[in-house]
């Protein structure tokens, strides 16, 4: 069943001011919220803490990628804030994404979910063989999904036009969350590969992250208001899974 917090809004904001004040008018309908890099790098765990204070536990959308040494103190430090998920990119490899885990399982309460990213969404085919990959895009998005399962991630994200690869790659046990969602008519931006809401769901995603659609909407209740009639979700308050 789709849910209210099925929905992540993203805080794309560079201030922690107007994040707070677009997470305190929408935090009511029961959706969920997604922290940034500009916004991270602006406010820190201090602003991670103010903002949860309202949202709840965040997705911290940090996409991580570096050495596994590094990438695996840094979730370990991630870990002390409480957070719903984090961001990894699968291309930095197994042992990578295995620290991450490893380290994500060393919070208190429930363990951070490592949420590896496939290809972004503002990468077409072009681009990505531009950058040396040699797969198409779809088989590209599979073999990092398969990698980021047996490394022990809780799901992957992927563009709504590949969120039915990731599904079949990986089972219905694995978390496909979407970023790329754009209601019918709102402009695609600087996203390569987008899809409706609707159409995420139908190609098996369990989270859809929407971001200026809803927040740059001249009313942004209204705006999510409607994307969750359109899903036909309830906006119940949810807790997290």
């Amino acid at each position: 069943m789709v849910t209210a917090a099925s929905v992540f809004v993203a805080l794309d904001y560079p201030a922690l001011e107007p994040a707070l004040a677009c997470a305190t008018t929408l935090a009511p309908f029961g959706v969920r919220f997604k922290l940034g890099l500009e916004l991270f790098c602006r406010c820190g765990p201090p602003g991670v803490a103010a903002l949860q204070g309202v949202t709840g536990p965040l997705l911290l959308d940090l996409k991580l990628h570096d050495i596994p040494r590094t990438v695996g103190r840094a979730t370990a430090a991630l870990c002390t804030l409480g957070a719903w998920g984090l961001t990894l990119h699968a291309a930095g490899g197994a042992a990578m994404l295995r620290a991450a885990v490893q380290a994500a399982q060393g919070g208190a309460g429930e363990p951070l979910r490592c949420l590896a990213v496939t290809v972004l969404t503002s990468l077409d085919e072009p681009a990505l063989q531009a950058l040396g990959v040699r797969l198409p895009l779809r088989e590209q998005v599979a073999s990092l999904t398969r990698l980021a399962q047996e490394a022990g991630c809780a799901g992957a994200v992927a563009s709504p036009q590949e969120a039915a690869v990731v599904r079949a790659a990986a089972g219905p046990a694995f978390l496909v969350v979407t970023p790329g969602v754009r209601p019918a008519g709102v402009a695609a931006g600087d996203q390569a590969r987008v899809a409706t809401p609707q159409e995420a769901i139908a190609a098996g995603a369990d989270a859809l992250v929407v971001g200026r659609a809803v927040t740059a909407a001249p009313d942004p209740p209204a705006a999510l208001r409607r994307l969750l009639l359109a899903l036909g979700a309830t906006a119940a308050r949810a807790a997290p899974d």
